[in-house]
């Protein structure tokens, strides 16, 4: 894992257990707020002279010592997760000054190899035949990219998921997106490859045997990389890949996709760079739950086969989410290359 990685693991671990002392505290709090509650109701007993308002008073005082000690056991089983989080993040803490200080080396000996390559070029250069001639024709040309319009064939998407310790619901993601396919208008005309492990070989034989429209991510990622599995049968660290080297798989083969959508965390950081690649781009600009990936990439998808153009999905998977209740964090983004419109293509375009 690089340094990247272990930074933003660490931000989150140290967000959840702030959430877990804040917690402790409240219970604390509540525990005792009973517990003075309840002494004033024996106190209101002892007062008394009224043998029904002493039973009465002593009940009272009984229910507020209950709810004390459980606010109590809440308050220490809090502050058990925030310590089991403050340990976790003092690992990763380790494991980051490890990664900091490897990334450095590595790239001292990269400067150090540029530095020798351009002494070895510098001195090729002066060994040069004086007089050589030498022509260079230069074409200068603007061309735009143009969409491919939709062809009387299904849409393709690839669907990559990846979770390698087993903390996403990928398979559920698939599932429902399956699902909301096969119930939409036009499902004749959308075929689904779906990889729920999917590892960088998923990846690379997907784009050149599959040839999707769409290539569709869920799982881990940050604003420079993206984690794939490896080809291993148990839970395990994944594959680290950078978005450079993963832009550069989308656009390498002759055909690229038409749309990229990245349904992982801190991923929009990424669609500026692939919409050099591919005309469309969506990605997450902060963390996404479980919950609001699921429900945006099923409505997004099932909006696609019902004939929506890409913006109106996109829209409509927003709205999905803000439906289902107010998210926790920024809502998906998308990117169009400047030569395209979202409001007016369609992936899904029946025939006449």
């Amino acid at each position: 894992m690089n340094a990247s990685y272990y930074r933003s693991q660490l931000e989150r671990k140290n967000k959840a257990r702030t959430d877990a002392e804040k917690k402790a505290g409240e219970y604390r709090r509540k525990e005792a707020d009973k517990r003075a509650a309840a002494a004033k109701a024996r106190a209101s007993a002892a007062k008394s002279k009224n043998a029904g308002t002493v039973r009465s008073k002593l009940r009272e005082a009984d229910r507020y010592e209950d709810q004390a000690n459980t606010a109590a056991r809440d308050a220490a089983s809090w502050s058990a997760k925030a310590a089991k989080y403050g340990k976790e993040a003092a690992d990763l803490q380790v494991k980051l000054a490890k990664a900091e200080q490897a990334e450095q080396k590595a790239a001292e000996r990269a400067h150090q190899r540029e530095q020798k390559e351009a002494e070895r070029r510098a001195t090729a250069e002066r060994k040069k035949i004086q007089g050589r001639l030498a022509t260079t024709e230069e074409q200068v040309g603007i061309v735009l990219r143009q969409m491919r319009e939709p062809k009387p064939e299904k849409l393709r998407v690839l669907m990559l998921g990846a979770a390698s310790e087993g903390d996403l619901r990928v398979s559920r993601e698939q599932a429902r997106i399956r699902t909301a396919v096969e119930r939409a208008l036009h499902r004749d005309l959308v075929e689904l490859d779906v990889h729920p492990a999917a590892t960088t070989e998923h990846l690379l034989d997907g784009l050149t045997r599959f040839r999707p429209h769409v290539v569709h991510f869920s799982g881990h990622s940050d604003t420079d990389l993206i984690v794939f599995e490896q080809d291993l049968d148990e839970p395990h660290e994944g594959a680290i890949v950078t978005d450079r080297a993963f832009a550069s798989a989308i656009k390498a083969t002759d055909d690229p996709p038409l749309l990229v959508l990245l349904n992982s965390c801190h991923s929009a950081a990424q669609i500026k760079n692939l919409v050099e690649a591919v005309p469309f781009a969506i990605g997450m600009a902060d963390e996404i739950g479980d919950g609001d990936a699921i429900t945006y990439a099923a409505r997004f998808y099932a909006a696609v086969a019902d004939g929506q153009s890409v913006r109106a999905a996109h829209s409509l998977g927003r709205a999905a989410v803000e439906l289902a209740g107010l998210p926790d964090h920024e809502l998906p983004t998308l990117a169009c290359a400047s030569d395209v419109d979202p409001s007016t293509t369609f992936l899904v375009k029946p025939p006449r």
